[in-house]
């Protein structure tokens, strides 16, 4: 298989934006084997917005890669429940302490202000985990060659949410709401 991989190159099928969280597993969500999906993993799966600079864009840099040189014709921004980042973003947690945490989670920062605040802990961590995706993919329409393809219809863009504690994948649908899938590959029984 490794032999076959390495004469093809890659063509993966997707690009998957993924938290780092160690629980969450692209790969073993979306049934895929080796070369199939390319997947970028960051705190949260948080997608900036567009900002070319000096700076080090790792996570840009990758989508870019897919984008532009892999040409996926799906990328699927792939948040999570129980989310550490957005728990710390709730609760104000990604104070100063954090050199890199801090700046990276205040992308993120508007999603407080759409979720119900009287809400139980629950509910809000899971509001707030959806409106994460939400921004992520409003970010991603900041990159020019990003827009250009989904205009063009080369691109999709998808949302999807995973629950770690039942092993189930919810898609963003294009009311904006969040629903299961029929059946989620991968699970383990």
């Amino acid at each position: 298989m490794y032999e076959s991989l390495a004469e093809k190159g890659q063509s993966p099928r997707a690009l998957v934006l993924a938290c780092i969280d160690s629980r969450v597993d692209p790969a073993r969500i979306f049934d895929a084997g080796p070369g199939e999906l390319l997947i970028v993993r960051n705190v949260a799966a948080l997608a900036p917005p567009y900002g070319p600079d000096q700076k080090y864009h790792g996570t840009s840099a990758a989508l870019e890669f897919g984008v532009r040189v892999l040409e996926v014709r799906d990328l699927i921004v792939l948040g999570h429940g129980l989310c550490g980042g957005v728990k710390a973003l709730l609760e104000g947690g990604t104070d100063k302490q954090f050199e890199f945490i801090t700046p990276w989670m205040s992308v993120a920062e508007p999603a407080r202000t759409h979720i119900a605040k009287d809400a139980p802990p629950e509910v809000r961590q899971r509001q707030c985990e959806f409106e994460v995706i939400r921004i992520s993919l409003a970010n991603l329409m900041s990159f020019p060659w990003v827009s250009e393809r989904v205009a063009a219809g080369t691109l999709q863009l998808h949302g999807a949410w995973f629950d770690i504690r039942y092993g189930q994948l919810m898609t963003l649908r294009p009311d904006g709401s969040f629903q299961a899938e029929e059946s989620t590959a991968g699970q383990t029984q």
